[in-house]
């Protein structure tokens, strides 16, 4: 008989049935003495005792506020100590921390905060070419004339609380470093209490992914599902209190607070942030002169610090292990981190945000081989299966649609039952939308997407969210958006557009429209002007075609993956 598709992960360690805040409580005493954080660029190091100082002061100050368990609490920075701090101290206050991503502009943080009910945001002044206060204000000019924690802003009715970082004064906001004062007794009783009804199953974060609709999807994920997922993915490398960590990736993303974050609180490890983003340079003298001995990142993080200038004079001796994850790792690359960065346990990682994120990775005693053409295998407490368009669970070896279920799946989308039923079906199988297959040994492989999503740089972009924007501009009479290949990225976007009757349109008008409005990697790097789309019979248009005329015009080729 026939094997199918499909596989269950090991059971043999229990899960975690602690929240998030109970866990930091357990661990930090474990580890009171040992380094839990160290940022560099901030020259902040804190050990697991001070960590925990500062997060129940913040908690605590949290609830001063009158933030109450279930609010949302939004958090727009880069990666900092602040962020870290905020994500455990909202645990433990049995806050909802919303994730905006750092490229974020107008448009997008206003639909966030009102999509999930903000009723209070941190956030950095700003960050590379985003001014934070200033499209905040843009949007609220309402906080100019108000007291902090009494915005009634017009466009964002239900957000009261800003917070700022750093030490400047804007009006209408507090800033951060003043809620980290020391808390009364009675404030501390209060959090302890307040503690002790919080259950593990409970709402604890929202990571919004690009929608097909147009519109992202807030993810909606309890402390079980992060918690568990840190934990095993850590596990999957091996790591140990021992262990320390250079996380160059950011930690709005599943793989920054989860993977790493909590992957380091769950085995006692050092974190160790290089920079506020990514920076090759950085992230090298972090590993020589912090001793790292593991590195999160997506193949470009990888291949950007390969290629540095300045590699070869870096001590890379200290490195053991890593994730890669985001986007396929192209051979010569994961060769290249074996060799040269002494990674000779880095493994590779497949998930979603909606899985919490890692659903299959591979093992560190895999082949090589193993680990460049496959995601490896399942996950403890997980199911994985591969089905037909019917829902039937194909054969081993056949191509079909990746399926998981388990603890990791997420409770659905905030605010958005139907799009949660489509996503999980009625058994609690998670429907990814990846195409993939699975060897005889339980190896599986994601061999394309059965949804139009384009993966740039470790970052999925969803073309109807871009066609949906574009399709405002008033010149704009219809537009496609697809990926094409992309030797640094992996993919970059490309904009086919028809203009209105009787209007002429530029690539810089076009380009214009984009700024201030949507992130930087979601505006198109390629614009094409054209008269029709090319259409099946049925009148449906045929993407593939337009991606590879793109291809023969640019003379683009894929990258290489195995």
């Amino acid at each position: 008989m026939t094997e199918l598709s499909q596989d269950k992960g090991a059971t043999d360690a229990p899960l975690i049935e602690e929240t998030i805040g109970a866990y930091f409580d357990s661990a930090c005493a474990r580890y009171a003495n040992s380094e839990a954080l160290i940022s560099r660029h901030q020259n902040d190091r804190l050990t697991y005792a001070e960590l925990q100082r500062r997060v129940e002061a913040l908690a605590c100050s949290l609830m001063r506020l009158g933030l109450a368990k279930g609010d949302r609490i939004a958090i727009w920075s880069q990666n900092n100590v602040e962020w870290t701090l905020t994500q455990y101290a909202t645990a433990k206050a049995g806050l909802v921390l919303v994730n905006i991503n750092p490229a974020y502009r107008r448009a997008e943080l206003e639909y966030a905060v009102n999509k999930v009910g903000c009723r209070a945001i941190i956030l950095s002044p700003a960050f590379k070419t985003s001014d934070y206060i200033e499209m905040l204000t843009d949007l609220a000019p309402e906080l100019n004339a108000c007291a902090p924690g009494e915005l009634k802003a017009a466009k964002l009715p239900t957000l009261k609380w800003v917070v700022r970082l750093g030490a400047a004064k804007t009006p209408g906001m507090l800033n951060f470093d003043d809620l980290l004062a020391g808390p009364s007794q009675a404030e501390r009783e209060a959090l302890a209490a307040l503690g002790r009804t919080l259950k593990c199953d409970e709402p604890i974060n929202i990571q919004f992914t690009s929608g097909t609709t147009g519109a992202p999807k807030g993810a909606t994920l309890t402390h079980r599902n992060i918690l568990n997922n840190g934990r095993f993915t850590g596990d999957a490398i091996r790591l140990t209190s021992e262990d320390r960590l250079c996380i160059p990736v950011p930690l709005y993303h599943c793989f920054g607070m989860v993977m790493a974050n909590l992957g380091a609180l769950t085995h006692g490890s050092t974190l160790v942030y290089p920079a506020e983003s990514f920076e090759p340079l950085a992230v090298l003298q972090a590993i020589a002169e912090e001793r790292c001995t593991t590195l999160y990142g997506v193949p470009t993080m990888f291949i950007a610090a390969l290629d540095h200038p300045d590699f070869a004079k870096f001590d890379m001796s200290s490195l053991r292990t890593g994730i890669m994850a985001g986007s396929p790792c192209p051979t010569e690359v994961m060769k290249r981190v074996i060799d040269q960065m002494h990674m000779g346990q880095v493994t590779i990682a497949y998930g979603m945000t909606e899985t919490s994120p890692v659903s299959t990775q591979s093992g560190v005693d895999d082949s090589i081989e193993l680990r460049v053409s496959t995601v490896g295998r399942v996950h403890p407490h997980v199911e994985i299966k591969i089905v037909d368009t019917d829902g039937k669970t194909v054969p081993r070896g056949a191509t079909g649609e990746f399926c998981t279920r388990g603890y990791s799946v997420m409770r659905g989308y905030w605010g958005d039952v139907a799009k949660t039923a489509e996503a999980i079906d009625g058994e609690g199988w998670m429907h990814t939308g990846d195409l993939a297959t699975m060897d005889e040994a339980g190896y599986c492989n994601i061999v394309g997407r059965i949804k139009d999503m384009v993966i740039r740089g470790g970052e999925n972009v969803y073309p109807r969210e871009i066609e949906e924007f574009l399709y405002r501009h008033p010149k704009i009479r219809d537009v496609q958006v697809v990926g094409v290949p992309d030797q640094k990225f992996g993919e970059e976007l490309c904009a086919w557009i028809i203009p209105r009757e009787g209007e002429t349109l530029t690539e810089a008008e076009v380009r214009d429209f984009c700024k201030g409005q949507i992130a930087h990697y979601k505006v198109p790097r390629y614009l094409k002007f054209v008269d029709a789309f090319p259409m099946t019979v049925t009148g449906k248009i045929q993407k593939f075609l337009i991606r590879d005329q793109m291809k023969q015009e640019l003379g683009l080729s894929e990258a290489r993956t195995a």
